[in-house]
């Protein structure tokens, strides 16, 4: 079965948007690593970045439409030259700021004091995380990741990030690390957050989990071991009509480097762009029609709703 055909025998109409609170903003494809599991195929080589002019565009749609979330992502998004002054803009029209980091960029040269910008402007960090098994999460990231890792964590816990009463949001995501679907969030949590204060001294806001995506580079993996058709059906097997509620395309719209709508950056990756009919670049940005589409879905979309759901 198909996801479209799973969503006909639940729903009586198509997936709608419910409004558009969030506009997530892919900054660039360039990362200074080259996980296995990225779906964007995120890498040191990748040329693909957001250009200035776009960037002012992004700023200009939350300044008219009056956006409350901006959510950058990449790559490292750290790495668009210019990251900091989008968020700095951001931040003075009233928007709200998340910036999703792999944490080891603080260590690049030059991003050493990214930990004390992100504090001075009060953004939301979600930061990938996979495991708190040291190997687990170098055998998928790269040696001496995980170490990296937990230095960070301690640095913007330093900063007051992560600790209760100080504003400073530091959400964790974590993701399986072969093709099996997460643990549900509230146990994945309660488990990381005792190993982490336990044997770190490191606390975090809350976790996100996440299932891996069947495209991109785990796609590629998936192929290449034989088990594309396997995870394929676990996750339709797992398809939960309760997460299409919540399910994050409902409530944002991703921008892709170019300037390019989608429904999701896991679209951005397969090219599926916003149905015909709808805005198609953010120069065209229109907040009412974008909060009444239909979003196109096809079926890689059944990881973001099988179990509990991907946030």
């Amino acid at each position: 079965m198909t996801f479209k055909e799973q969503l006909c025998a639940v729903y009586s109409e198509p997936l709608q948007a419910i409004d558009v609170e969030t506009l997530q903003v892919n900054v660039g494809y360039r990362c200074n690593m080259s996980c296995k599991h990225c779906h964007v195929e995120a890498g040191p080589r990748r040329p693909e970045t957001m250009n200035r002019e776009t960037i002012d565009a992004v700023l200009s749609v939350i300044k008219r439409e009056q956006v409350s979330t901006l959510d950058i992502t990449g790559g490292a998004p750290e790495l668009n030259p210019d990251f900091r002054y989008l968020a700095e803009k951001a931040r003075a029209l009233s928007c709200h700021v998340i910036a999703r980091t792999n944490l080891t960029i603080f260590y690049e040269p030059g991003m050493e004091d990214l930990p004390e910008f992100y504090a001075s402007q009060g953004v939301e960090i979600i930061a990938s995380f996979p495991s708190c098994v040291q190997e687990h999460v170098d055998t998928i990231r790269g040696t001496g990741t995980f170490e990296k890792s937990v230095g960070a964590l301690r640095k913007l816990n330093s900063l007051g990030y992560g600790l209760y009463g100080n504003g400073l949001t530091l959400n964790l995501i974590s993701n399986p690390q072969d093709a099996s679907l997460p643990p549900s969030e509230e146990s994945l949590e309660e488990e990381m957050r005792r190993e982490l204060l336990d044997r770190y001294e490191v606390s975090f806001t809350r976790l996100y989990t996440l299932a891996n995506m069947p495209v991109g580079r785990f796609k590629k993996h998936l192929v290449r071991h034989r088990s594309f058709d396997r995870y394929h059906e676990e996750l339709t097997g797992a398809f939960n009509a309760r997460t299409l509620e919540g399910i994050m395309c409902r409530h944002l719209v991703n921008v892709g480097p170019d300037g390019k709508l989608y429904d999701c950056d896991f679209n951005q990756m397969v090219g599926l762009t916003l149905l015909p009919g709808y805005p198609q670049h953010i120069a065209e940005f229109d907040r009412g029609l974008l909060s009444q589409r239909e979003i196109a879905v096809d079926d890689h979309c059944f990881a973001c709703t099988a179990g509990s759901g991907s946030t």
